[in-house]
């Protein structure tokens, strides 16, 4: 089932139609080269490129019978030939046509998955730079811990999907290699040459070396790039969905106008979208384990692999397509509460401003052992107690000792956290400026 976020255009290159038809190019690029070489008639590559046609109904008809793909496409496409189709595939070994067409349909998935991830990244920068100065508490094991801003917490995303999107055009380049290099990897019917010429008539780089295959670490190369970004997907999903909750309630996804979010409980408003994306991850992530599990085969090939290439590819494939889709639109949508984020930052009475604290007493010449246990005695009282911390340190006659009012007020000054955000923006964005004109 093709998820609904998915492009048209990702559907079709994992198509019936545009498999065969890729296989077709690969034959048609090895008689061009065969002909130009004069080992195909230059008649029989021009009825081959005019009548070459196959049907998906016919050939799956006839794998029924020969129970092998290949042999059923070439026998429908020479049937459409006719006479001079005997000259289809000449030279050729199944996985020289379907290794070759495969890397064709894997480097323009590539392709269609890094557009994606330009349109994410360049909506995530958008409202990185919104909210750049948007100040909220950071958390760590789930609690309080420092001040920081919801815009970096975006650059941070960013700049985890920049390192994705290198890593899958590092896997592009991997797998836009092809092979006709016949049964074993010897070129015993074919020289390398005609491999180099239909490799570049193909817009691809013949393998060095091959068996009867392409490397499955190839693939699984790409496989475990793609896992790779559909797990920082739901690493920022998760992110939503936390912020989402009832008792926090900084961020939410979009919630349509007629949506509904529970048949029993009318006032529902769950983050579906984001709980969809990391549940897709799970996908991703497992086709990456079997691509792994698909680079041991019996010595120049087995067979193991194609069936569970046959699922995990396209799957993967069509999944991130929906998951980056779909969570690029939770990110252009979702509402962003910067007062309920105030209002959490300062719930705990500046609790998150202890450590702080701390390093001003050391640096006025307190020891760090008995800085650390005034005012961690003074912050535990104010977490089991709900009290004021600020107002209980600001009374405390050790610490004004060390202290006078007006630094203890710097100590809480929360602009004294946020002050290198500017110099984040530039490093991860590699700008100049760090405004509204980014």
């Amino acid at each position: 089932m093709i998820p609904r976020y998915s492009r048209p255009e990702m559907s079709r290159v994992w198509s019936d139609e545009n498999r065969f038809g890729t296989w077709l190019r690969v034959e048609i690029a090895a008689t061009e080269v065969l002909a130009e070489r004069g080992v195909v008639p230059r008649d029989a590559l021009a009825a081959i490129k005019e009548k070459a046609r196959f049907d998906v109904a016919r050939i799956d008809a006839l794998e029924k019978e020969v129970q092998h793909d290949v042999i059923a496409f070439v026998s429908t496409v020479a049937e459409s030939v006719g006479s001079e189709g005997r000259w289809l595939h000449y030279g050729l070994t199944s996985s020289d046509v379907v290794d070759t067409a495969l890397s064709i349909l894997m480097r323009d998935a590539c392709d269609l998955v890094h557009e994606d991830l330009v349109g994410l990244m360049t909506v995530v920068r958008d409202r990185a730079y919104q909210y750049k100065d948007a100040p909220m508490i950071g958390r760590t094991h789930g609690v309080h811990a420092e001040p920081m801003t919801f815009g970096l917490k975006l650059a941070l995303w960013w700049a985890e999907l920049e390192r994705g999107k290198a890593r899958l055009d590092r896997a592009r380049e991997t797998i836009a290699v092809g092979k006709l290099s016949g049964a074993v990897g010897t070129f015993s019917h074919l020289p390398p040459e005609v491999e180099e010429a239909v490799c570049a008539r193909l817009g691809l780089k013949p393998a060095p070396v091959s068996s009867q295959i392409l490397q499955r670490d190839r693939h699984a190369e790409v496989l475990t790039a793609l896992a790779l970004i559909a797990a920082s997907l739901e690493k920022f999903a998760t992110e939503v969905r936390a912020l989402q909750k009832t008792e926090v309630r900084e961020v939410e996804e979009p919630f349509g106008e007629k949506q509904k979010g529970s048949s029993a409980m009318p006032h529902k408003r769950n983050p579906v979208g984001c709980e969809q994306v990391a549940g897709l991850a799970r996908l991703v992530r497992a086709n990456a384990l079997a691509a792994m599990e698909n680079v041991a085969l019996w010595h120049e090939r087995d067979i193991s692999h194609s069936s569970v290439e046959r699922v995990i590819v396209p799957d993967s494939f069509l999944a991130l397509d929906h998951m980056l889709r779909r969570f690029t639109d939770i990110v252009r949508g979702m509402a962003v509460h910067t007062d309920r984020m105030r209002r959490n930052l300062d719930s705990s009475h500046g609790l998150v401003f202890s450590g702080q604290l701390l390093l001003e007493l050391t640096a006025r010449g307190m020891r760090r052992e008995d800085a650390y246990r005034v005012v961690q005695t003074h912050a535990m009282e104010a977490w089991t107690k709900d009290g004021d911390f600020r107002k209980r340190v600001s009374e405390d006659p050790e610490i004004r000792a060390v202290l006078k009012p007006e630094e203890i007020a710097e100590v809480f000054r929360l602009e004294r956290y946020l002050g290198h955000v500017g110099t984040i923006f530039r490093r991860v964005f590699r700008t100049e400026q760090c405004g509204a004109g980014h």
